[in-house]
């Protein structure tokens, strides 16, 4: 969250971290609250984790696509203009 608005250029106060950290904390003790009324002991939990961090796809923000296609525009008339 805090990332987005950096990118986004928000401004943010460092008092949104704690919240941010103790949000994060809530979702994962809900999850493995989950976990453990399923019956998914610890180590099952970790290895489900480790799967699911190697399946996540990085991609960039819309914003950042687009900044970096303007450029290659701008840099193929430029190209184009000294040629």
């Amino acid at each position: 969250m805090l990332r987005l608005q950096k990118s986004a250029r928000n401004e943010f106060t460092s008092s949104e971290f704690r919240r941010m950290r103790k949000r994060i904390a809530r979702l994962l003790t809900v999850k493995r609250e989950r976990e453990i009324e399923e019956g998914i002991g610890k180590r099952l939990s970790r290895k489900f984790d480790r799967q699911w961090k190697r399946s996540i796809i990085v991609r960039p923000p819309p914003s950042l696509k687009k900044l970096q296609e303007e450029e290659a525009a701008a840099e193929a008339a430029e190209a184009a203009k000294s040629a």
